[in-house]
């Protein structure tokens, strides 16, 4: 399974709903990266990324991009093999 890493605050309802999507496929463990209170780690999301809000979620070294980006690729059916890759 790969690493997956999430960029969120404390009370995102994306982040949420992102995180359940993500354990419903078997992820386990997530790397939070709480940009609320941590505003450098902002400051690398938004140059990672490109984007200001969050979720910005990773999966591997991939930028997967926000909630409704996850929800896309998982309607297209590319979320667990990405996951499993």
């Amino acid at each position: 399974m790969q690493a997956v890493k999430m960029y969120t605050t404390a009370v995102c309802p994306y982040c949420i709903r992102a995180k359940q999507i993500l354990k419903s496929k078997g992820v386990e463990q997530i790397e939070e990266i709480r940009i609320d209170t941590d505003p450098a780690a902002r400051d690398v999301m938004m140059q990672s990324t490109g984007r200001r809000t969050v979720p910005q979620i990773f999966i591997g070294e991939r930028h997967v991009g926000g909630c409704d980006d996850l929800m896309a690729l998982d309607a297209d059916g590319g979320l667990v093999p990405l996951l499993q890759s």
